[in-house]
Formats: structure tokens, sequence, C-alpha cells
């Protein structure tokens, strides 16, 4: 599956890497994202992502995680994932936007904000703090 990113926005690397591959690796399990066997291939802004993923939220978190990286466009997901779930809505922040004015939007109750502050952890670490361009999942509510 094929997703389509900001090239121009993201969380730059906080440290020094050999390639951008390496890098987005390094990304995806610093954010504590349970993907195994992960292999990550870069190519002139596309990202391939490869690997065995528990659950649908955390191959979904490992996409964005490659994502939401500057000169990235696309990442291209062939992660397997063994328990099967609905998958999230994919938002791109607009200029203006708070977590409670897209939770008002998606679920008609702004107050749902934490739904949407979880779902993108660790990469988010303040519900304040987004920024325009960065792509965010809005799971389903249960």
């Amino acid at each position: 599956m094929l997703f389509k990113f900001a090239k121009d926005a993201g969380e730059k690397f906080r440290k020094s890497v050999a390639n951008a591959a390496e890098g987005i690796k390094d990304r995806i399990q610093g954010h504590k994202t349970d993907v195994d066997d992960l292999h990550v291939e870069e190519q002139d802004g596309k990202v391939i992502l490869k690997g065995t993923a528990k659950t649908q939220a955390e191959a979904e978190k490992a996409i964005i995680a490659a994502g939401n990286t500057p000169g990235i466009a696309e990442v291209e997901s062939h992660i397997e994932v063994e328990e099967q779930a609905p998958e999230a809505t994919f938002y791109t922040v607009k200029s203006g936007d708070s977590l409670s004015k897209i939770a008002k939007a998606h679920y008609g109750d702004a107050m749902k904000y934490p739904v949407i502050f979880d779902a993108n952890k660790p990469m988010l670490s303040d519900p304040d703090k987004i920024y325009p361009g960065q792509t965010l999942r809005i799971p389903p509510l249960d």
C-alpha cells in the first residue's frame, strides 16, 4: 500500500546517520514501534517498509514515523499484520489546527483529542506540539 506525505515536512534526525534508510529504521525502533524483521529501503524520497507487526496500529505507527521525515514523499508498506483491525485515517496537519479541532472534525467531539494524542505516541510528546505538514493517525473510535 502506498502512502503520500509532505516531502518538506517532518522531524529531522537528531543524530548523524550514514543514510536515510538507517535513520528511518532507527526512528521507527526509537518510537518503540513493534515491527519484527524490519527492513527499510529509501530511494529518491520513497521508503519501502517490510516486516511483521503484531497490530494494525503498530504497522501504521511505523508508516507515520517513516513518512514524517524531511525529504520523504512516499512510503510503500509491505508490513504484514498479525492481528487485523480497522485501519486508521491519516490526516495532514494544516496551519491553525489543534488536536481538539481535528478531534471535533473527525469524531464530532473536541474532547476526544486524547484518542488522537495516544494514537500518535511516542511521535507526539505534547498535545500542543503539532505542526503543519505533519501526518497523524486518526484511529476509529471503539
